[in-house]
């Protein structure tokens, strides 16, 4: 702008008093001096029209930078800091104008906010109900994994209305504090089940090296057996290599022994082999026999009580002919398996009610049942599977023999009980179907 121009414009908007330079009254701002005459009244009239020149050109490069920027709300603070200064600065101009016009952005600045506060609210309610979705999550790693993105987007997303602020920030945190606290407690539980695991791996090793050198044959069998069973009954979540290092100093014992108790039985000859085979297979059908109609003859806790002073007679009775040692095996486990998991049945049953405080009619109880029993043969084929693989795993070395002896018994062993669980489940659901029609 000209001189001259600029010399019109100031005294539209200023004039001199007393060698002072003062700018007229406007809007509710009285008039105030901005200056004093240095040389002459013009010059000084253009140098503070001058300097109006410079606020507008603020205040046009302000408004220029909010229309290019996409987070326009972050420049609410220069605006009204700029409103603050019309009143104050020492300049002569259309100072209304510029309030009008920073007004005007101003206002904008507070819609955009307000639309971008409500946008930011739909989010965070999204949100919120991706985390409360997650909040009773099992699935550790994975839901982990989502909250933490969940609350980087949280981070990363705007603003709500200040009312608002703390209730849908305490909303948010409740579900992801509810399911770290629980993550934390299990896997508290976990290490203290890995714990015990532990402890009960080493003291069955321990109990089976004092025993590995024993000459009271029989007995140490016995108990190397249910050393055996006892380590498949361990609830172990421990790492896999720490669990077959253990296996393998169990195992070590066990082989120790039983290569020893093979030496002494091919050493041992008796002449009257076969008579003795023929006698003992004699007591274990009369054992089979008995086992067979316990449940038809007892209780059951009698039945349970009667199958296990069963199981201790027919480890005092010697062994039968290979042809047929097997066979009366089988027939003698299988009845004694129906005894026991129709005992584990029960017992589950009634902790289910009690727990539940529910009594349950006579269809529903067998449905419980059938329900119950394929958990258990989907839990017994989980152990199978890791049995198999076992195997799978071991080399053809002759030195693993009665490792594998002992694998492949195992992997019969729950095969069979998976199989009775299987011909329970056939009985139950032939009783339902009597009882439905």
């Amino acid at each position: 702008m000209e001189n001259n121009d600029l010399l019109k414009e100031a005294r539209q908007y200023g004039f001199i008093q007393d060698q002072q330079v003062w700018l007229q009254p406007f809007m509710n701002y009285p008039a105030r001096q901005v200056g004093d005459v240095k040389e002459s009244e013009e010059d000084s009239l253009v140098y503070f029209a001058k300097r109006f020149e410079m606020f507008r050109e603020k205040v046009n490069s302000l408004l220029e930078r909010i229309a290019s920027s996409e987070n326009k709300g972050s420049f609410l603070m220069k605006v009204l800091h700029m409103k603050e200064q019309v009143g104050s600065y020492d300049a002569l101009g259309d100072f209304e104008a510029m309030y009008q016009i920073l007004s005007k952005a101003e206002e904008d600045i507070n819609e955009t906010i307000k639309q971008n506060r409500e946008k930011n609210l739909a989010i965070k309610e999204g949100l919120i109900q991706e985390a409360e979705a997650l909040q009773e999550s099992i699935e550790w790693k994975e839901a982990s994994d989502k909250l933490k993105e969940l609350r980087t987007t949280w981070i990363k997303t705007g603003p709500v209305d200040k009312d608002l602020t703390d209730e849908i920030e305490e909303r948010f945190k409740a579900p992801i504090e509810a399911f770290f606290e629980r993550k934390k407690n299990f896997f508290e539980d976990k290490k203290r089940m890995q714990n015990y695991a532990y402890d009960k791996y080493r003291d069955l090793i321990r109990q089976s090296i004092a025993l590995q050198n024993s000459d009271d044959w029989e007995n140490t069998t016995a108990k190397l057996k249910q050393l055996q069973n006892q380590w498949k009954e361990i609830d172990s979540s421990l790492p896999r290599k720490t669990v077959s290092k253990l296996w393998t100093d169990f195992r070590k014992a066990h082989n120790h022994f039983f290569e020893r108790l093979k030496v002494k039985i091919n050493s041992e000859k008796n002449a009257s082999r076969e008579q003795f085979f023929e006698t003992n297979y004699d007591k274990k059908k009369q054992l089979v026999d008995e086992a067979n109609g316990l449940l038809e003859q007892y209780n059951l806790n009698d039945a349970v009580r009667r199958a296990k002073e069963l199981q201790a007679e027919w480890k005092k009775v010697g062994p039968v002919h290979p042809s047929v040692s097997d066979q009366v095996w089988e027939q003698f486990i299988k009845a004694c398996d129906r005894i026991f998991e129709t005992s584990s049945l029960e017992h589950y049953i009634r902790k289910r009610q009690q727990s539940n405080n529910e009594t349950l009619n006579e269809a529903d109880g067998l449905n419980a049942r059938i329900n119950a029993l394929k958990e258990f043969i989907k839990s017994d084929k989980n152990e199978l599977e890791v049995l198999e693989q076992n195997l799978d795993k071991l080399s053809d070395s002759s030195s693993n023999d009665t490792f594998r002896s002992m694998l492949q018994g195992k992997i019969r062993n729950f095969k069979r009980k998976i199989n009775t669980k299987q011909q329970m489940i056939e009985g139950l659901k032939e009783k339902l179907g009597a009882l439905q029609q």
